[in-house]
């Protein structure tokens, strides 16, 4: 058999306040692609199909109009958990007639005891749980981490295990050793965060979920798929994709997804970023990420940059702003300062330029309307 793995779809996600579900369908579009050229026998899907546990109907909408045409149309077998962004129960509305379309949904610890079995293999859908859910099932009051659930619950899987069979674990957690991005939600137990890697070595393929970097976590039977999509700047330069798994050799390889808008960095001046010679040169679509030379206010930033990049997630100075101010400031007396003098030398700081005549005037007249203001009081 050959699977495909992959996770943290989190539909509904908006970045930076821009609606992503647009580049989410695009993204799951090509997920079926390669997995019809690759002609999987399942796909597991470990966690974070939504990015909330109440999502709008939009959400709703593309999940269902996916899950029907990769299950229902295409015809291939989904072995799908709950991650900690997911509903649990809102997610298995359904689940009890969703395995007569080789369907299988599991959001309950309960049910990650049961295998789906599948050709060679056995899967194990171990779903996001809390430890209070682990101290419930096994009747054991002192299981109040995930640290501690852990071994039990792996444990109480490989006492169902075939001899015959391979043993895949499909999951949704922290893994010890495993690094993070700016996009994920933590994971935290008890004051203590991750699982040991060591638990997971009985199984023959370990599909995880939580993670959005592909290169998180790299055991020998382990990985997590990453996260479809870019989810914040700090993953700008991670490759996303899909693992698609054999189940005869334990091998493992990567595909690769192309996004409809990528995340990307510019660095530049104001003048050339609406210069047309710049502009032509980059994705004017990217979701960008702009750093600004200029160390001069500029009226109006943000709508001019926008008529020209529509869709900025953030502007920053390369070259930054003072955040203290400076010995020199401190060390004078400001009392005997005007107010407009002092106005002057915190803004020359600031931005490392000199008031224009304009500026200048329009200080003046702004102290003098508080002080009238003031005296009126």
């Amino acid at each position: 058999m050959k699977v495909l793995h992959t996770a943290d779809w989190h539909i509904g996600k908006k970045l930076h306040g821009y609606d992503l579900l647009p580049d989410q369908a695009y993204i799951l579009d090509q997920i079926l692609t390669i997995a019809k050229s690759e002609t999987v026998d399942a796909i597991m899907i470990a966690g974070d199909l939504y990015d909330r546990s109440v999502p709008s109907e939009d959400s709703v909408r593309l999940l269902n109009q996916t899950i029907a045409k990769w299950n229902l149309t295409e015809g291939i077998p989904l072995l799908v958990i709950s991650g900690n962004h997911d509903s649990a129960t809102r997610l298995a509305t359904g689940a009890p007639w969703f395995n007569q379309a080789n369907f299988h949904l599991q959001t309950r610890l309960q049910d990650a005891f049961t295998p789906i079995e599948m050709g060679n293999t056995q899967f194990y859908l171990l779903p996001y749980f809390e430890p209070v859910d682990a101290r419930i099932y096994f009747e054991d009051p002192d299981l109040r981490t995930i640290q501690k659930t852990m071994p039990k619950v792996i444990e109480k899987m490989q006492a169902s295990f075939d001899p015959n069979k391979k043993h895949f674990l499909i999951s949704h957690f922290f893994v010890a050793g495993s690094s993070k991005t700016d996009s994920e939600t933590k994971i935290e137990v008890g004051g203590l965060d991750g699982i040991n890697g060591k638990l997971l070595t009985e199984f023959d393929y370990v599909a995880l979920g939580h993670l959005h970097g592909k290169d998180a976590l790299k055991l020998d039977n382990a990985r997590y798929s990453g996260s479809p999509l870019k989810y914040s700047l700090s993953e700008k330069d991670q490759q996303k994709g899909v693992w698609i798994v054999d189940t005869q050799t334990n091998e493992f390889s990567f595909r690769e997804l192309t996004p409809l808008h990528e995340i990307k960095e510019l660095q530049a001046s104001f003048s050339e970023l609406l210069d047309p010679d710049f502009y032509n040169a980059v994705n004017r679509e990217d979701y960008l990420s702009i750093l600004l030379e200029d160390r001069a206010v500029i009226p109006n930033l943000m709508n001019q940059l926008r008529q020209v990049y529509p869709r900025i997630i953030q502007v920053e100075r390369a070259n930054g702003f003072e955040t203290a101010v400076s010995t020199r400031l401190k060390a004078e007396n400001i009392k005997e300062k005007s107010p407009i003098a002092l106005t002057e030398d915190f803004f020359t700081e600031v931005a490392q330029t000199d008031l224009t005549t304009q500026q200048k005037k329009w200080i003046e007249m702004g102290l003098q309307t508080s002080l009238q203001q003031g005296g009126a009081s």
